[in-house]
């Protein structure tokens, strides 16, 4: 399928709150947005005068560090002023509730806030409360869209396109916000989704997704073009859905023996934090497959595609 013309497309959503209910052309639009950002050869822009005079909001009430500074490094490239929020130093801690918070900010003069939070829906909340443009950084189990948009991006740089291309997504998808953001994107661009673990790691409605299920790494390893592996997250479990870690790695883990099965040009990716030994080895991680670093970097990139489109569209609103 070819990309459709985007000269007559013009942006109009003011929050990026999920990749669910996104277009293909709405994610093509943000990628050719992405593009005009990217380093050319050893040319280093480092700012666009873009976003100058405005004050974006990181409202982290999760540990980050990935996409809390590519976020902070994305405002600033835009020439945006940045404040960080914790919750521990703020009226949260005292009992203030969240859309108050955020209500009291954006009275302050802030322009745009970025939001991780550990419940599921909390970006949509603050979208419906205050007049600024709000970004998810992840809810809950939800979805983390921007992670989604690195992702598919830097397929994108290496193969041009997603049509096509056999991707597998590893570990725990049950608890995995990434994995729901990046199937809603890769499918629409394209790309066959395979998710491959154990049952106790698949989410409970797998079924009404639009992906291939399989319980063997080993089945699927020949044959995929792209493998996202993604950690376990022991601290959102109430008790282990495997009998050990070293067990879950015999049978899960991208080894350098399974990567000597995988196509010789089979794209490694990982949203980071990587658990070395556990779901990936560390010679597969620093091998030239991997395109892990690439991730990072391709993180403020895209993150400087989406504060510039919904900035655009807030001000369209305004007008």
């Amino acid at each position: 399928m070819e990309s459709e013309s985007k000269s007559d497309f013009v942006w109009t959503r003011k929050h990026l709150i999920g990749l669910k209910d996104l277009s293909r052309r709405e994610l093509e639009h943000i990628f050719s947005t992405a593009d005009a950002f990217r380093p050319v050869g050893g040319n280093r822009v480092m700012k666009f005068p873009t976003l100058r005079g405005r004050l974006v909001v990181n409202m982290f009430f999760e540990d980050s560090t990935r996409t809390r500074n590519s976020f902070a490094l994305a405002a600033k490239r835009l020439s945006a002023d940045t404040l960080d929020f914790t919750k521990k130093a703020s009226a949260v801690s005292k009992g203030e509730t969240l859309v108050d918070t955020a209500r009291n900010i954006v009275s302050m003069g802030v322009d745009m806030i970025v939001i991780r939070h550990n419940a599921g829906g909390a970006p949509l909340l603050l979208s419906r409360a205050v007049d600024v443009p709000i970004i998810n950084a992840g809810d809950g189990f939800n979805e983390h869209p921007t992670q989604a948009l690195l992702d598919t991006y830097t397929i994108r740089a290496h193969r041009g396109s997603l049509d096509g291309l056999k991707i597998a997504i590893v570990g725990d998808i049950a608890h995995s916000r990434v994995a729901r953001s990046d199937i809603y994107a890769m499918t629409k661009l394209g790309a066959e989704v395979t998710l491959v673990g154990p049952p106790t790691l698949m989410p409970p409605k797998v079924s009404q997704l639009p992906v291939k299920v399989s319980t063997s790494l080993d089945d699927v390893i020949e044959e995929v073009d792209v493998i996202n592996m993604l950690r376990i997250q022991f601290e959102r479990m109430g008790s282990n859905p495997f009998p050990s870690v070293r067990e879950y790695s015999r049978f899960f883990a991208l080894t350098v023996d399974r990567l000597k099965r995988a196509k010789p040009d089979i794209l490694v990716m990982h949203p980071g934090p990587l658990n070395r030994g556990v779901e990936i080895e560390s010679e597969v991680a620093d091998s030239p497959n991997s395109v892990i670093l690439e991730q990072v970097a391709h993180g403020i990139t895209t993150r400087m595609a989406v504060m510039l489109l919904v900035s655009q569209a807030a001000a369209m609103e305004k007008n």
